[in-house]
């Protein structure tokens, strides 16, 4: 009796396979210093397999960069729920991407330090990502604006660079959260919201924040001498420029 062949594993399912192993390795030991063969032993197949599955070790990174930003973009939307308040919403969110990044280590290695420090192709699937997150922020402030003022007023380009900044704050907090130890995601959230919605809440009741003129500086007359003219006959009065008394 011939040997009984072992199932064959479905592509898709070797494929994911592949690119846990891929994110793993290229997340904890980056770009350059990854080896494909590394990858095949940690995936279980022959390095042949992963060429013929992704042909190459940049088609294969660029995979990982889009299967990462996927599942971090609809963890966020998923997060969030359009019929709570918008602050609710806001807390939600920044909830649900801390989360995601920090039960995701090694994905959130290879989209916020490795496709960032290689160029292209990995630059642009990461400003693509970013681009989708930032809408989606932008969409966020926008409904809080409107609760807060039925007519919101913020200007549009004020709103966008609202919500650029705090993407960039949310990803900066997540790495140093994840690299931290004892920094739990709910932790790291609420940091983020404590100082992002205090402003927010004063920019849309109409108190945004304004630079104080500056003070003019004193005339030359006004300068207290050294040593100021006491009456005849008594101890001149110094000053505290003038130093201690000898």
């Amino acid at each position: 009796m011939g040997a009984v062949k072992s199932k064959r594993m479905p592509r898709a399912v070797r494929e994911q396979q592949m690119l846990d192993a891929a994110v793993r390795t290229f997340g904890q030991r980056g770009y350059r210093a990854a080896s494909m063969d590394e990858i095949a032993d940690l995936a279980g197949v022959s390095k042949p397999l992963v060429y013929l599955y992704l042909n190459s070790k940049e088609d294969l990174f660029t995979a990982c960069i889009r299967r990462e930003a996927a599942a971090l973009t609809a963890a966020v939307r998923a997060g969030v729920r359009p019929d709570l308040p918008a602050d609710r919403q806001l807390w939600e969110g920044l909830r649900a991407f801390f989360t995601h990044t920090a039960q995701n280590p090694d994905g959130w290695a290879v989209l916020h330090r490795q496709a960032r420090t290689h160029g292209e192709p990995f630059a642009a699937e990461i400003t693509a990502m970013r681009e989708e997150i930032v809408a989606f922020v932008t969409e966020l402030i926008v409904v809080a604006a409107r609760e807060a003022h039925r007519n919101p007023s913020l200007p549009e380009r004020e709103v966008a660079g609202l919500a650029e900044a705090l993407v960039g704050a949310a990803e900066s907090l997540a790495a140093w959260a994840n690299a931290t130890p004892g920094v739990s995601a709910r932790q790291a959230a609420a940091t983020l919201m404590n100082f992002a919605w205090a402003g927010l809440g004063d920019l849309m009741e109409g108190q945004p924040w304004a630079e104080a003129p500056e003070t003019a500086a004193a005339p030359e007359s006004a300068v207290v001498p050294e040593t100021a003219v006491a009456p005849e006959g008594a101890e001149p009065v110094r000053t505290a420029a003038a130093g201690p008394r000898p």
